[in-house]
């Protein structure tokens, strides 16, 4: 008999670092824009004893016997996922969007083929064409940007690149940026030039959902996406598709890119798109947005410029220069995670600094719309971050400020009541 005790008793050092962590996160105002608060439901869920079970294959067609619950919930949570994004096929066995992305494309590419996709240092993913990804390794790489003046994605260049090199696969979606992209523009370059049209909407699949996005499945051959961003859920990736690149993403999953499913995860993804079709969802959903637009403006208010102006999902990009010349993204981002707000530096569109210094700093709002804030909080917190690093040689006023952070963090816990395993 395996040992049955609850880990403070089987593993006391382990435990007391998973609570260290809860507290970490209560005392914290987490602003990263890939992470999230997910319910107790859903950790209950990616905890449970589905974990056990070992299911190559998909449901009906396993390589193990004993799958018959299994397919229940991975067929569970494929139907769920269909009917909440409107899709013709999902598959739910991604453990990560960077792997959900190699799966979508080798369903539709030969390494060699060209491919189209945001550049990394404007805003697009690492897997999407950076030369340290696989993305970058296998494929022929063609990178559109923003324009620099609007900081928007420039749709004339993206025309235009696609005509010029006849790219295989054209990718819309990103990493770091605030805007809504027209996806029927990019629908019809694709079709214009013969390219496989491909969303990575890891980002603001969970905006989606809650209708405070515009849905780009209707018009994408496939959209590739993350479930623990702000769709609040468990840490994995999906796959929606139109039906005719069912069988080639199913393959390319498994056995190609992966092995056996993690059934927890699966498990818990179908909770949280369960949990997303929910009215509640929509109104979270819509309030992240109506957060970010207004810690944005509050900062842009107090004199930190934000990138592109403004933002109309849950993340922005600020240019630390235009407080402090000599500030970058490390030094800010490292400075703000030791007085209570946790974000990270980003590079912005033509940064003269390094990916690891940065002039830059994202931030996301859909931890702490999680926890509670709202509009009222946005306008304080953004007046904080200012003045935190206006300020951040003076000991006097970095102090006062950090009080202020600490009593925010205070009022609104990511997990107010403890339970059995913590978190």
């Amino acid at each position: 008999m395996s040992d049955m005790r609850p880990i403070e008793e089987v593993d006391p050092l382990l435990a007391g670092l998973i609570d260290k962590e809860v507290k970490r996160q209560n005392a914290q105002i987490h602003l990263i824009a890939s992470e999230n608060y997910v319910p107790r439901s859903i950790l209950e869920a990616v905890g449970s004893v589905l974990s056990n079970k070992y299911s190559e294959g998909y449901p009906g067609r396993r390589y193990y016997e004993g799958c018959a619950v299994i397919d229940e919930v991975e067929s569970l949570a494929i139907e769920r996922a269909k009917r909440l994004f409107g899709a013709d096929h999902a598959n739910v066995q991604s453990h990560s969007g960077s792997q959900a992305n190699m799966a979508a494309y080798m369903a539709v590419l030969e390494p060699g083929d060209t491919i189209l996709g945001m550049r990394l240092d404007q805003g697009g993913h690492l897997t999407h064409g950076s030369p340290v990804s696989f993305s970058g390794d296998l494929f022929n790489v063609v990178s559109y940007g923003v324009d620099p003046e609007s900081e928007r994605i420039d749709l004339d260049e993206v025309r235009r690149l696609a005509v010029e090199h006849r790219p295989k696969l054209i990718i819309a979606g990103y990493s770091a940026y605030s805007h809504f992209i027209d996806w029927a523009v990019f629908r019809r370059i694709a079709d214009e030039v013969g390219a496989v049209f491909l969303v990575d909407a890891a980002h603001i699949i969970g905006l989606i959902a809650g209708s405070a996005h515009p849905n780009p499945v209707p018009h994408a051959d496939i959209v590739t996406a993350t479930t623990h961003k702000a769709l609040r859920g468990p840490r994995g990736g999906i796959i929606l598709s139109r039906a005719k690149f069912a069988d080639a993403i199913d393959k390319a999953v498994f056995p190609y890119v992966q092995g056996g499913a993690i059934n927890g995860q699966i498990a818990a993804k179908a909770l949280c798109f369960e949990l997303a079709s929910r009215a509640e969802f929509k109104s979270y959903a819509n309030q992240i947005v109506r957060n970010a637009k207004v810690l944005a403006g509050a900062m842009d208010d107090e004199g930190l410029r934000v990138i592109g102006g403004g933002t109309e999902n849950h993340m922005f990009l600020v240019d630390l220069r235009s407080l402090d010349p000599d500030l970058t993204g490390k030094e800010a981002a490292q400075f703000l995670d030791a007085h209570g707000i946790t974000l990270n530096r980003n590079s912005i569109p033509f940064d003269p600094r390094s990916p690891f210094v940065t002039s830059g700093l994202r931030m996301g709002t859909p931890s702490v719309t999680s926890a509670g804030m709202m509009q009222e909080q946005m306008v304080l917190l953004g007046k904080l971050i200012v003045e935190l690093l206006r300020k951040r040689i003076d000991p006097y006023s970095v102090n006062l400020y950090t009080g202020q952070v600490h009593e925010l963090a205070e009022a609104f816990p990511a997990y107010p009541e403890s339970f059995p395993g913590h978190v």
